[in-house]
């Protein structure tokens, strides 16, 4: 799926549309220390027949997500890009 480098969208800060720059959502990395992960670990622990929590289908796709950032006063927000895609984006080098 391609995507161009920079669009013009509405800003709420601005209350207007401005240019933005479009740069690919990337997820941090996890702590293992937190609450939710030492609880899944202690219930995925140990001899069991069924676990709560496992997924059954493993979803094939993801949905797209973009980070849009305002020229004009630095604002970013998020936006998610069509459906459930198996392609990743990537950037064409002409604007919008």
């Amino acid at each position: 799926m391609k995507i161009v480098k920079e669009i013009n969208s509405y800003c709420p800060k601005c209350n207007k549309h401005t240019p933005h720059t479009v740069k690919l959502y990337a997820k941090g990395a996890m702590r293992g220390t937190d609450i939710g992960n030492r609880r899944r670990a202690r219930k995925l622990k140990g001899y069991v027949g069924k676990v709560k929590g496992q997924a059954s289908v493993k979803k094939l796709a993801k949905k797209q997500k973009i980070l849009l950032t305002c020229k004009v006063c630095k604002y970013t927000l998020e936006r998610v890009v069509g459906s459930r895609t198996k392609k990743r984006l990537e950037f064409n080098m002409e604007t919008a």
